[in-house]
């Protein structure tokens, strides 16, 4: 008799299981040749608005901080360094990514960073019962409540777009 398979548990999702908050895990096909959200948001079936991909960024003040975007959107770097308390910012080169996070690009979680970053999230996240974002590895999304999230991450909403 054959086992279901399981989905491995992130360190993302240990520390959801930690903190007592409900998500849930969701798997999807990954195509290394286009590993952005409006990919994922077709392989899940849902609004590419409703995909939160997540940004290493580096103030010139504060330093790195992370900020939640919807997949359909870009970030405004004036508008993130201004949420972030910066006064310029940049996003962090793919290189520096894995060193600073512990994450890849397209596995990128807000959660359960090597060091915890200050993180926001776009405002329109607020709009919806549930939203996706990286459970910290290719293929694997965690659907959770934005409120819970940002209680979890110690993230502030802010527009971010």
């Amino acid at each position: 008799m054959l086992s279901p398979m399981k989905t491995a548990k992130t360190n993302a999702a240990r520390l959801l299981d930690r903190a007592g908050v409900d998500y849930r895990l969701v798997s999807y096909r990954v195509d290394e040749r286009d590993l952005g959200a409006i990919h994922l948001a077709n392989e899940l079936g849902e609004p590419p608005g409703r995909i939160f991909k997540t940004l290493a960024l580096s103030g010139d003040k504060t330093g790195h901080f992370v900020c939640c975007l919807p997949g359909d959107l870009e970030v405004d770097l004036k508008k993130a360094a201004k949420a972030s308390g910066n006064k310029s910012a940049s996003l962090l080169p793919l290189k520096k990514l894995q060193a600073a996070t512990g994450y890849v690009r397209g596995g990128c979680s807000p959660l359960a960073m090597k060091k915890r970053f200050p993180t926001f999230i776009h405002q329109s996240a607020e709009q919806f019962p549930a939203i996706y974002v990286s459970a910290g590895l290719r293929g694997l999304q965690i659907l959770i409540d934005p409120r819970a999230l940002a209680a979890v991450a110690g993230a502030v909403f802010a527009d971010l777009a």
